[in-house]
This record gives C-alpha cells, structure tokens and sequence, in this order.
C-alpha cells in the first residue's frame, strides 16, 4: 500500500488537477499523443466494467439491508442455517438481478438528481459509524472460540502462499479499494484546486482504507474459524458469516440493521464514483447532457451485470477459461486493468511529463509540508518515479510467467 498505492494514488489525482479533464482528456493534455490518450480511456472502461461487476455484490448488500428490516438476517442458529440461507439468496435470479437493479437504479438516481454531495457529506457522519459497528464485531469475535486462529490468519503469513500471481492479486485489491486504475481519481482530481495539500488529503483516505480492512478481515475470519467454516469463499464470505455474529449479539437486530445501511452507503459513494469517469467522458468528449450520459451509462452497467448476476445462479456453469463471466471480469480487472492503470499514471508523470514537473506541481498548496520535511520530496521523486512502475511491472511479468 505504502510502496505503490500511495504513490499511485497521488499521481492520479495529480493528473487530474493539472489537465482539470476526463482520464481520457487528462491522459491526452499531458502526455501529449494518442497513445496516452488510449491509455486514460482504457482506465474509463475500467471504471465501467468495475461498476459493472460491484454492482451485484452492493446488490446483495441492498438485498440483505431488506431482509435485515424484516428480521431474517438474526434468526440463524447454526452455521449451515446462515450458509443455506446465502445459497439461496446469491442463486436466486429474482434477488440477483433484482438487487442489481434496484442499486443501480439508486446509483442512477444519486448522479442523475445531483445528490452527490449530500451523500458524501453524510458518509462523514457513516463512515465513524461503520467503524463503531465494526469493533463491536471485531470484540465479539475475538471473544469466539477461533478467534486466535482469526488473528493469526489476517496477520501470520503463509509463505508457501506467496506467490507472483498471489502478490499480482493483492496489488490489484489494493488498488481496487483505494479506487486505483479505474479513472476514478484523476475524475477526482480534476474538481481538485491548484490551493490544495494533496498529501494531506490523501493520507486519511489510505489509512481508513486499511483500517476498514483490518477491522473487516479481524471481524470475519474470527466468525468463520469459530463456525468451522471454510476461508476461501471469496466475495460471498461477509454475507455467510456476519448474520451468525448477528444472530448471537444483544440487539443484534439493530446492530445489523445499522450495518447493512451503512454498508450500503460506503458501497454507493464508491459505485457513484466508478460510474463518473464515464458520465464525464460523456458529457466533455461527446458532448452529451448529464441525465443523458448518467442514463446511457446506467444502463451500461445493468446490461454488463445480468450476467454476472446469473454467474451465481442459472449461468455458474458456463464458463470461460475457466471461469464464469463475474469471475472472468472480476480476474481481467483486479490482474490485469487495474494495474495497467495504475503503471500508466506513474509513467506519465515520471517519465513523459517530467518527475521535476510533477514535484512541483505536488508542492502546490503543500509547499510548507515539503519544507519542513525534505525526505517527502525524496520519497515521491523515487517512488513514483523508479519504485512503483517497476514494482508493479515485475509484478505483472512474473505473474504472467515472462519475468
């Protein structure tokens, strides 16, 4: 996270504030060619296809929020009552295509209504909420019987585990929480004034990140390790065993009521965020009013997420490589995409703009914190620079048996 998120992080709401476009108008003003300009476009289909495939598991969240209103989330009394009820829930095409609809729509309705600000102000009142909530779970479920084995397994290392293409996976999920390589922050950058301390502003949205992640994987691996269940579940794993943690507490219907709305509401800004990138290509590029582009771009994701909807239902057993058309994407994204995404950032400014240029454009509005601490400049000259492209190059090629 430190070594290459942060760096990236940086570099991306720093194209964004200089070019003050769209990832692909920003890509093209700096770098100057067509090739840039076809590399900032590559990270708004991302963020297309991202929205598309998070969409289904924010669905399930809205879907679980409906049912935790009326009391079916804290009625489990064992692990397989909680895992049968999943099963039904994530094989249903009426939830999964209905869930996706109806967060969608909601999405839709957020951009289209230009309630935006609204909803990230109120995160700042949800989001210490979240948290609250999950401390209460991370205490009970070190109280559990596996919660040793929860900790030791979020925090020991399995080194026959670390492998290129394990690494390749935890770049790209790093990436993907901080919403990296997906045209989401240069969208960002570009509302950003020249007056802002971008490493300050950036600082707090790292740390929460790994903070909410910490307390998330402490929370439900303690569940899943004192309910002898399996950790390989993937995506599904929140919703299998938070509900048995639910089912255990005092007011636990309250407590998962609060869960799920807040959970819907992280899980909203971040859709509404990955959909942006497009909605202002849209309107910069083509030209298109914002209820049209919010509209046409809604309806994009609905259309690319049916399938993977179904992926957990009628169509789980047709693949492709492999794999089923969420997990195809949910691979080509996070190992792939992704980090092309987030490479491209760091070269353009390192390389094509100019690392001097780009130091001095940081300093913009953060000229005493680079004053008063000179290794700052030091760390982001090397790191955006030299560290992060080729981390994440070395990366890539060992993963795809090149290197």
């Amino acid at each position: 996270m430190i070594i290459v998120g942060f760096p990236v992080l940086i570099s991306e709401i720093m194209i964004g504030r200089k070019a003050q476009l769209n990832p692909s108008g920003a890509f093209n003003k700096i770098g100057k060619n067509r090739t840039w300009k076809g590399m900032g476009t590559t990270t708004i289909l991302t963020g297309f296809l991202v929205s598309s495939f998070y969409a289904v598991i924010a669905g399930w969240t809205l879907g679980y929020f409906f049912q935790a209103l009326f009391g079916q989330l804290t009625q489990f009394s064992t692990t397989k009552a909680a895992l049968d009820h999943f099963n039904q829930f994530s094989t249903s095409p009426f939830w999964g295509i209905g869930s996706l609809f109806a967060f969608v729509f909601l999405s839709m309705l957020v951009l289209y209504t230009g309630v935006r600000k609204g909803i990230e102000a109120g995160n700042k009142i949800m989001m210490p909420l979240l948290l609250i909530v999950l401390i209460v779970l991370v205490i009970k479920g070190l109280m559990m019987p596996g919660g040793a084995k929860g900790i030791s397994f979020v925090f020991k290392p399995d080194w026959s585990h670390i492998t290129p293409t394990a690494i390749l996976m935890a770049l790209g999920q790093a990436f993907f929480s901080l919403s990296l390589g997906q045209g989401t922050m240069v969208t960002y950058g570009s509302y950003i004034g020249k007056n802002e301390n971008l490493p300050s502003t950036c600082v707090p949205i790292t740390l929460f990140g790994i903070c909410i992640s910490l307390l998330a994987g402490i929370a439900i691996f303690t569940i899943v390790f004192s309910s002898g269940m399996e950790p390989t579940a993937g995506e599904s794993l929140m919703f299998q065993t938070l509900p048995i943690i639910f089912s255990k507490l005092p007011g636990g219907y309250f407590l998962c009521l609060l869960f799920f709305v807040l959970l819907v509401l992280a899980a909203l800004t971040s859709q509404i965020s990955a959909m942006e990138p497009l909605i202002s290509y849209l309107i910069d590029v083509k030209k298109w009013g914002r209820h049209q582009a919010v509209l046409a771009t809604g309806i994009g994701v609905f259309i690319v997420g049916i399938p993977c909807a179904l992926s957990f239902g009628p169509l789980a057993e047709i693949t492709l490589f492999g794999k089923t058309f969420f997990g195809l994407l949910l691979f080509l994204c996070l190992n792939i995409l992704i980090p092309l995404g987030g490479l491209a950032a760091v070269l353009l400014l390192g390389w094509r703009w100019g690392i001097k240029n780009a130091i001095a454009h940081l300093k913009e509005g953060a000229e005493s914190l680079f004053k008063n601490y000179p290794f700052i400049e030091i760390y982001f000259r090397f790191s955006i620079k030299y560290l992060a492209p080729i981390v994440i190059i070395l990366i890539m090629l060992d993963a795809l048996g090149i290197f």
